[in-house]
C-alpha cells in the first residue's frame, strides 16, 4: 500500500465515527438545528482563514514551483469556492453570511488550528501535509457517503453542500495531496513517517471533535472578562 493508503486504513475508525456523527448524518437527513449550523459556520469561517495561512507556510517550504503552484491553487479554492457550502447553510437558517464572521474560535477549533500551525511552523512539508489532508479527505468521503446513503435531489435542503463535497474537484484536490504526500514519504525516514502519521491521526481526531463542537455549540467555560483600568 502507499503511505496515504496506510493512513486511511489506520484511521478507518475515526472516518467511520465521523460518518456516524449526528451532525454529519443530520446533513444527510436534512435535519440539523439552526443553532448548530450557525455555530459551525462561525468556527469554520475562522478555521478556513487559518487553513489559508498554513497553505502559505507550505508554499514557503517548497523547493519546486509546481509545488508552490499547487498550494496557491488551494488558497484560491478556499477563498473562491468553499464559500458555496457555507452559503447553503446560511440560506437554510436565514442568516446572512457576513453576520457569522469574526467570532472567536471555540476550544476545539482553537486547538485544531494550533495543532496544524505547530506542524506547519516546526515540522517538515510532509508533516504539514498530514496535518492539512484530513480536512479535504474527510469532507470528500462525507459527501460521497451522504450522496450514496440518502441520494439527495435538488429539493434536499443541503443538496448544494453534499454535492459540493462529493464533487470531482474536491476528489482531485484530495488525490493530488495524497500523491504529493506519498512521494515525500518514500524519501522519509521511519522517524519522519511516524511524525507524519501522528499529525494525520490528530487532525482526524480533531475533525471528529469539530463536528461534536458544532453539534453541542461548544463554548469556553468562562466568558472573557472585561479588564477595567
Amino acid at each position: 500500500m502507499t503511505f496515504s493508503q496506510v493512513l486511511r486504513e489506520e484511521n478507518k475508525d475515526i472516518f467511520q465515527a465521523i460518518f456516524d456523527h449526528p451532525f454529519v448524518d443530520g446533513i444527510g437527513k436534512g435535519d440539523v438545528s439552526d443553532q448548530a449550523i450557525a455555530h459551525y459556520i462561525k468556527a469554520d469561517f475562522e478555521y478556513l482563514n487559518a487553513f489559508i495561512r498554513i497553505y502559505g507556510i507550505a508554499v514557503a517550504k517548497c523547493d519546486l514551483r509546481d509545488d508552490m503552484r499547487f498550494f496557491d491553487e488551494q488558497i484560491q479554492f478556499v477563498l473562491n469556492s468553499e464559500i458555496h457550502p457555507h452559503h447553503n447553510f446560511c440560506d437554510h437558517i436565514g442568516v446572512g453570511y457576513d453576520e457569522l464572521q469574526g467570532y472567536p474560535l471555540p476550544p476545539t477549533a482553537d486547538h485544531y488550528v494550533k495543532h496544524m500551525m505547530y506542524h506547519a511552523q516546526l515540522g517538515s512539508l510532509g508533516e504539514t501535509l498530514c496535518a492539512l489532508l484530513p480536512c479535504p479527505w474527510t469532507y470528500l468521503e462525507i459527501g460521497q457517503e451522504l450522496m450514496e446513503k440518502y441520494q439527495p435531489n435538488e429539493n434536499h435542503p443541503f443538496y448544494q453542500w453534499i454535492s459540493f463535497y462529493a464533487d470531482e474537484e474536491v476528489g482531485k484536490i484530495t488525490t493530488e495531496m495524497r500523491e504529493r504526500l506519498d512521494k515525500i514519504a518514500e524519501n522519509s525516514s521511519f522517524e519522519q513517517q511516524q511524525k507524519m502519521k501522528e499529525a494525520f491521526r490528530k487532525s482526524c481526531q480533531l475533525e471528529l471533535s469539530f463536528w461534536e463542537m458544532a453539534y453541542t455549540c461548544e463554548e469556553w467555560p468562562l466568558k472573557d472578562a472585561v479588564i477595567s483600568k
